[in-house]
Order: structure tokens, then sequence, then C-alpha cells
């Protein structure tokens, strides 16, 4: 009897650890690896691609897994209860004296403890290391078993995210289902060990923690103080603009009326060149200007770039809360916080830095 009902609880605490492993390492596969593995022709891949690409086949897959490691949780603890602990109970008897009542509660105690903490090691800690280490190979080793207990619980399945979507409502609670998302703690560890694998370079890891860590800086951080923009008076006569112009390290500047508050727009020198170079040139440099940006102080490096780029600008004007500028910030500023230090593509310097304002 004995050898038969200890097949019978590895063989639980085995399936306890397949759902385990299926659960963790489904969730810590890259849906990017296991896509191209489907697309290289690997059959197991091309079977697990489609549940991590919908979050709604993720939530059902790992659903399957909770309700396997349930299961098989309660049929180990039972059976483990009714075949092993009558067989220790006469050993408790003779060995302390106990009376049976009191022998039968000290060898179900001591089979469940036992067999919880064996569980805990072999059918839980152990397929989880191995699926967070080896999360593909995992996945792929265990999805066909894993489809199949799909297909077995559906039922179920349906009753308990329905029961659990219930219970969120009443909590005033989203669900947003099972995802693969990381904080940016995560990533950044996930790059400091791609580099100590060898996958990329020191400069590369350098270029994706800037990246990370754009959206911590700010618009006011990243700008050229008023007091040191590099500006033109609207009433400048167009010659001297173009001697202005043609000196400035800059290919971009603000044209303000009176104060550097009350910016009229933008001037390009290009497009000073180009009109100069006409037959009706303008009398000033008015009709010249393209529209300025402005943002708020307090906007994020990454929404920063986001707005520079839908709005086709290479510049904007910082704002703070009484709609005062605050300072001037460029592309280019954004590129070098998150690439290092880059060049104006036709003057080659950086110099907005440096520069005084110059009121006409």
């Amino acid at each position: 009897m004995f050898p038969f009902a200890w097949a019978v609880i590895v063989l639980l605490i085995l399936v306890n650890a397949l759902y385990v492993a299926g659960e963790f390492s489904a969730v810590g596969a890259r849906r990017s690896r296991i896509r191209r593995l489907a697309a290289g022709g690997n059959r197991l891949a091309g079977r697990l691609a489609p549940v991590l690409e919908d979050p709604y086949a993720l939530d059902r897959y790992i659903a399957a897994s909770q309700i396997g490691i349930t299961l098989s949780s309660l049929v180990l603890g039972a059976y483990a209860q009714a075949a092993i602990a009558p067989a220790l109970e006469p050993l408790f008897v003779y060995w302390t004296s106990f009376e049976e009542v009191a022998a039968e509660s000290a060898a179900i105690t001591v089979v469940l403890v036992g067999l919880a903490a064996l569980q805990v090691v072999v059918g839980e800690l152990v397929p989880k290391a191995l699926a967070l280490q080896y999360p593909t190979r995992t996945a792929l080793a265990t999805v066909l078993p894993m489809q199949l207990s799909l297909r077995l619980f559906a039922w179920f399945i349906a009753v308990l995210n329905g029961s659990g979507l219930v219970v969120l409502r009443l909590l005033r609670l989203t669900y947003t289902g099972h995802r693969h998302v990381h904080s940016p703690e995560e990533i950044e560890l996930l790059i400091a060990e791609s580099r100590d694998g060898g996958l990329l370079e020191p400069e590369e890891q350098v270029r994706l923690h800037r990246a990370l860590r754009l959206g911590l800086r700010t618009a006011r951080e990243l700008m050229v103080p008023r007091d040191r923009i590099a500006g033109l008076s609207i009433d400048l006569p167009i010659e001297e603009v173009l001697g202005v112009a043609a000196t400035s390290p800059y290919t971009r500047l603000p044209v303000f009326r009176g104060s550097i508050d009350d910016v009229a727009g933008i001037l390009h020198t290009r497009d000073l060149e180009l009109a100069y170079t006409r037959d009706d040139r303008p009398s000033s440099v008015e009709p010249l200007l393209r529209p300025v940006v402005r943002v708020p102080a307090d906007m994020s490096a990454d929404r920063l770039l986001a707005q520079l780029r839908e709005r086709r600008t290479h510049l904007a004007l910082v704002v703070d809360r009484h709609e005062q500028v605050a300072g001037l910030v460029t592309l280019e500023d954004v590129l070098t916080e998150l690439l290092g230090d880059v060049s104006d593509e036709f003057k080659g310097q950086t110099g907005l830095r440096r520069a005084e304002a110059r009121h006409g």
C-alpha cells in the first residue's frame, strides 16, 4: 500500500509543479522570442504565441494554472490524510502511548505538515526558479498540458473569472488582466543582466538607462534660462537681422516684441537667407516667422520630445504657471540628455547655453 500511496503523492506534487512552472513561465516568457520561434516553424511556439499576444487568452491560461495548483493541493492533502495517516496512527500509539483519538490527530498533523513542506520545496520553489531562469524553454515544455487543462477547466474558468469580475465591479476596481509589464527598476535590472551576459555594450547600456530615466527629467531642468536666450527684437531692420544671423551660432532665433515674454515667433536663418535673395525681399522679419510652441516647465522630457515631434519643431518656450517665459528648450537639449552631446545640423555648436539675450 505504501509504495502505491507515495507514487500517487509524488505524482500530485509533480502535477502541482507543472502548473506552477506553466504560470510563471507564461508571464515571464518574451513575446518577441516566442514570435520568432513560431515564425521559424516551432510548433510549440506556434501554440503559445497566440496566448501571449492576447491578454484575455493569457488570463485564461493563468486561471487554468491556478485551478490546477489548487485542485492538486487539495487532492494531495485529502489523499495523504486518508492513505498515510491511518498507517502512522498505530506507531504513535506504540511510541507515545497516545490514545487512539490523539494518535490519529498527531498522525494527520505530521502528514500534512511534512507534505506541505515537501510540496512548497518541490512543487512550488523549484519549478518557480526554473521558470524564471528559463522562461522560454519552460513555457514551451508546459504548453501542451496547459492547453489540455484549458479544455478540461473551461467551464470552471468561465465561472471563476465571471465571479471575480463581479467582485471587482462591486469594489469599483478595474481589471486589466495579466500583461507583460515591468517597473523601471525591473527594466534596469534586465539591462544590467543583458550587459553582464555580453548582449549589450557598455555604451548601449548607458543610452538605455538614459532613455529609461528621460521621463524623470523636466523641461525646466533641460531648458536655457530666459536671461541666456539669444533673441531678436521684431523692430530690428532686416539688414541688421541678417548680420546678426550671419555671426550667430544658432540656426533658430526667437523674435520678440518689447520683451522676451512676448515672443512673436521663431526665425530660421535659412528662411532669412532665402528671402534676402529674392527681388521682393521683406522689410521686416515678421513675414518669415514660424509659430512658437509653449510648454509648461514641469512637462517631462519624454512628453516634451513627443510634443516637439508632433508639432514638427525644434524648439519650444518654457513657461511657468503665470505664463511667463522661464526659458527655452530645444530638441538638441532633449537628445543630448538621451544620447550625449549632439551638434546643430547647420552651425555645429550648442552655444545656446552660453549666449546672452539681444534686445535689439
